[in-house]
C-alpha cells in the first residue's frame, strides 16, 4: 500500500497493514510538535537527551510516583500510556506551564485509541505537585488537531537537517539544550 497522507500511513502501519514507508508518531512527538520542532527532528533521530538535567529527573520522579497505585502502563502498538482504575486515560505532567503540548499529548492517545483500537475513552491531564487535574474528551476540532499535527510531524521528521534554533523562555531547561546552543 502507499499512503500518500501520512494520517492514513500512521493508521496502516498502526493496523499492522503492508505500508512501502511505515510512519509511527509517539506521543512525546506530539508534544514536542507543540512545544519546539527542533526538539521532535532530535527525538525522531534517536538522539538521547541529558536524563541528568534537572526537568527530565524531576518530570521522571513525578511519573514514577503520582497515582502509581491508581494507574496502570498499557503498550498498543506505537503509543504507550496509563490507565487509571476507573478506564480513563491519565497523562501525569510535573507542571501546568506547557498545558496544550500535554492536552496534545493526551489527545493523541485518545484518537489513537478511538482510531485504531475502537476504544472510546476519556482522558485526565494530572498536575499532581499542584494538586490540578483537567478532564480531557476527544472532540472533532482535537481530533483535526491532531491529524494536522501528525502531518505536521511528518513534515519535520521528512527532513534531512533540524529546524532553525529558536530560542523560547524554557530553552533553559531543555534536555536538547546543548545540541542548539552550544
Amino acid at each position: 500500500m502507499t499512503a500518500a497522507d501520512p494520517v492514513d500511513r500512521l493508521l496502516a502501519t498502526a493496523r499492522g497493514e503492508p505500508v512501502d514507508e511505515p510512519f509511527r508518531v509517539t506521543g512525546v512527538m506530539v508534544q514536542y510538535y507543540y512545544v519546539c520542532k527542533r526538539e521532535l527532528w532530535f527525538e525522531s533521530r534517536n538522539l538521547e537527551i541529558d536524563r541528568e538535567n534537572a526537568t527530565v529527573v524531576r518530570g521522571t520522579r513525578v511519573d514514577e510516583t503520582a497515582y502509581s497505585d491508581k494507574r496502570e502502563n498499557l503498550h498498543l502498538g506505537m503509543i504507550s500510556l496509563d490507565l487509571l482504575d476507573d478506564g480513563r486515560v491519565v497523562e501525569v505532567k510535573p507542571s501546568s506551564t506547557l498545558t496544550e503540548p500535554a492536552e496534545m499529548q493526551l489527545s493523541y492517545y485518545l484518537w489513537y485509541l478511538d482510531r485504531v483500537a475502537d476504544i472510546q475513552r476519556d482522558g485526565v491531564l494530572a498536575h499532581p505537585r499542584e494538586r490540578k487535574r483537567e478532564p480531557v474528551k476527544l472532540t472533532t476540532e482535537r481530533a483535526e488537531k491532531i491529524e494536522t499535527a501528525i502531518r505536521g510531524i511528518y513534515d519535520i521528521v521528512s527532513q534531512s537537517s533540524p529546524p532553525p534554533a529558536e530560542e523560547k523562555p524554557f530553552c533553559d531547561s531543555c534536555a536538547y539544550h546543548d545540541f542548539c546552543w552550544c
